[in-house]
């Protein structure tokens, strides 16, 4: 069998459909579910995962592509988990794949791992592949977008603070709810390392940033100081 019928053949004796349609409610209705919790999803590819260490990258983007395209979104978390299991496997050459995996079936809950994903192959090698993220936040695609603001989250001194402000000034104009929150999101994150940094920028950028951008970096800044 190959990587992604094992994944499914492991994942289907534990559906539920009770809890399938729960979790289908919490994301719109968007997506099929098996109706299986995290913890117990990944108990259960453990084994497998682990035993996939030094698959080369092309079968592991292949296998998350083939779960990609399987009708239940555990399958797509999976694929998340693979991936990220096996990260150092992956270089500025996979960046594109990775990407064009978030464009697909797309919503918060897989682009917001990827974004992770993408990022801790971008810190592996910054000089080379942060470049890569500049394209990004000029796709056409708003996760791809999404993605590139958020790809420096937990990076704290290592953050490209041009990047990180650059890209907020950039999107700030959008009006797209899941931009205008990454923009804050990015810019808490950072906060946790440079508070004054952020504040600055915020009250610089008052008039360009929306309030949900302002009320999200902002949540834990005094912005009265």
């Amino acid at each position: 069998m190959s990587i992604a019928e094992q994944v499914t053949s492991l994942l289907a004796p534990l559906a539920d459909a009770a809890q399938a349609a729960r979790m289908s409610a919490y994301m719109r209705d968007q997506f099929a579910f098996h109706g299986i919790p995290t913890p117990a999803r990944r108990a259960a590819l453990k084994p497998l995962v682990a035993s996939l260490k030094g698959a080369e990258a092309g079968l592991l983007l292949d296998a998350a592509a083939a779960l990609w395209r399987a009708p239940q979104r555990e399958c797509q978390y999976a694929a998340i988990d693979l991936l990220a299991a096996h990260v150092k496997r992956f270089d500025d050459a996979h960046i594109d794949a990775l990407l064009a995996l978030a464009r697909q079936a797309a919503w918060w809950d897989t682009v917001d791992a990827l974004a992770v994903l993408v990022g801790t192959v971008v810190r592996a090698d910054k000089s080379q592949r942060q470049p890569r993220m500049d394209a990004a936040v000029r796709h056409a695609d708003l996760w791809t977008r999404r993605i590139a603001m958020l790809h420096q989250l937990g990076w704290r001194a290592d953050t490209d603070l041009a990047r990180l402000f650059g890209y907020a000034g950039r999107l700030a104009h959008e009006e797209d709810f899941f931009i205008r929150k990454a923009i804050g999101w990015g810019l808490r994150d950072y906060a946790h390392h440079d508070p004054e940094a952020v504040r600055a920028f915020l009250v610089e950028n008052d008039a360009s940033l929306s309030a949900l951008t302002r009320r999200e970096a902002a949540k834990h800044l005094n912005m009265q100081q």
